[in-house]
């Protein structure tokens, strides 16, 4: 690892540690504790390992020193899936910890999360009734699998995040997700929620102006110019860039769960490891 991580994956672990690393057990302790779980899997995403075979085996050889004991593939595989709870709080804890959390500029899209390609997978896969068929306009194909709906700053620190069938509507998703916390939104003055045109809909934005919040998209054809459009070209590009670290180098598509809790922790896992970098940027300069 290059010192820069070294630092990073330090600085989380002590973090996790003296924040929510005190977690009792019944019995004996585990020997790798939840903070040392919540460190590796950020380090698996930010060193990019899809295997966790290979995952283990570069942990055993490399990181010896800093963890002494980590568990077979099995045992891992256990452990990360329980471990998502976890994951999600760590991720709220490091946003809540810069500057970042208190901003009133919110950027909300989805993504796909393809989990099958072939028609046998559909049809044995543990997640039928769950994911679903949905379309990919970037790519200008169909696939199977959930969408990733995320709320995030321009910086990119996620706000709330969610995986759902993609032939839910979006705006459903996006409306369930803030009346799971609605003091997010209701606390924030001026709050402005930057979005794509499929979140349009006059229900929509009448339900984000009764929590104090403005809707800023593009206009359809038959609209006149909204406020505040032409800057929302610029703001794309932050949103495509949001999108491309979490596909692109954090290997969001490649994900490898095969179950609801198996694909939901490898996608929590991703997050948390973007969340991690920002918030090590931000506390270092």
């Amino acid at each position: 690892m290059t010192n820069n991580l070294d630092a990073l994956l330090t600085a989380l672990y002590v973090k996790i540690d003296d924040e929510i690393g005190d977690t009792r057990w019944l019995g004996r302790p585990p020997r790798l504790t939840d903070s040392e779980l919540v460190t590796l899997a950020v380090a698996q995403a930010l060193l990019g390992f899809t295997s966790e075979s290979r995952w283990l085996r570069f942990v055993d050889s490399r990181l010896g020193a800093m963890f002494p004991y980590v568990p077979g593939q099995p045992g891992w595989n256990k452990r990360l899936r329980a471990a998502l709870p976890l994951v999600k709080k760590a991720i709220r804890l490091l946003a809540v910890d810069t500057d970042f959390w208190f901003d009133n500029h919110w950027i909300i899209d989805s993504t796909p999360v393809e989990c099958g390609r072939s028609r046998p997978t559909v049809k044995r896969s543990d997640m039928a009734g769950w994911a679903g068929y949905g379309y990919c306009a970037s790519h200008s194909r169909f696939f199977w699998g959930l969408r990733l709906f995320l709320v995030c700053t321009p910086t990119g620190m996620p706000i709330l995040w969610a995986l759902a069938n993609p032939k839910i509507d979006e705006r459903e998703v996006m409306t369930a997700m803030l009346d799971c916390e609605p003091t997010l939104a209701t606390d924030r003055t001026g709050l402005l929620v930057i979005a794509d045109k499929g979140f349009a809909s006059k229900e929509f934005e009448a339900d984000l102006a009764f929590r104090g919040a403005e809707l800023l998209r593009p206009s359809f054809k038959r609209e006149k110019k909204r406020k505040g459009e032409s800057l929302l070209k610029s703001v794309r590009q932050l949103i495509e860039s949001v999108n491309d670290t979490l596909k692109g180098q954090l290997d969001l598509e490649r994900h490898g769960g095969r179950t609801f809790e198996g694909v939901a922790v490898r996608v929590a896992q991703r997050i948390l490891a973007m969340a991690a970098a920002i918030w090590h940027n931000h506390k270092t300069g």
